[in-house]
């Protein structure tokens, strides 16, 4: 039996051996019940501040990177100080998932008013937006927002073999109605200063 969840923890360890250990006793400890890990799901992965250095000195490529919360964790560096820092990107597959599952949408809405249509949009864009508008994603947000218009204006055109809709007209009159893309919530180590002042 697999141990299931909806969300997979994520732990951290400075050393790989103490990583190792925890994970030896993990599975000693849940065999007692007859319960194991996830195989495909259960990694050791080098991750952190020194992790690109030592790998590099290893002659391995960067480190690498992991799902969690539905954001993609990546190594990097701050542009500001240079220093390393977390890069979260919404998770690739996910945000395709729901951009399938907004066009399925539109389609189905393709003869509302469109009024009642641009509320819809804005609802959903704002609410994905409210989860992944978070400091560095922003690239991703503007594809988001880019491929929402995209879907809307491939609607309007299939109302009539007429259509007059060109992007042009269709940005000037309903694009740019739709949330600007804009960080709507702190940097971690922001967050983790105003609750722990030094």
């Amino acid at each position: 039996m697999k141990v299931p969840g909806p969300t997979h923890p994520v732990l951290g360890f400075q050393h790989r051996a103490e990583a190792e250990r925890f994970l030896a006793q993990l599975r000693e400890r849940l065999a007692k019940f007859g319960l194991e890990l996830h195989p495909e799901k259960t990694r050791l992965i080098e991750f952190g501040r020194f992790a690109a250095v030592n790998r590099e000195r290893r002659g391995e490529g960067k480190p690498e990177t992991f799902n969690f919360l539905g954001f993609t964790h990546i190594c990097g560096t701050s542009y500001k100080t240079g220093k390393f820092t977390v890069r979260r990107k919404s998770i690739a597959k996910r945000m395709a998932a729901k951009l399938k599952d907004i066009g399925v949408k539109l389609r189905a809405r393709r003869h509302e008013a469109t009024g009642a249509t641009l509320q819809w949009i804005q609802s959903v864009v704002r609410g994905y937006f409210q989860y992944h508008a978070i400091p560095g994603n922003e690239k991703r947000l503007w594809a988001f927002r880019k491929d929402v218009q995209r879907q809307w204006l491939r609607q309007l055109r299939r109302r009539s073999q007429h259509s007059r809709w060109t992007w042009e007209r269709f940005f000037e009159r309903l694009g740019n109605l739709l949330p600007e893309v804009r960080p709507l919530h702190p940097f971690p180590s922001d967050r983790f200063d105003a609750k722990h002042p030094r």
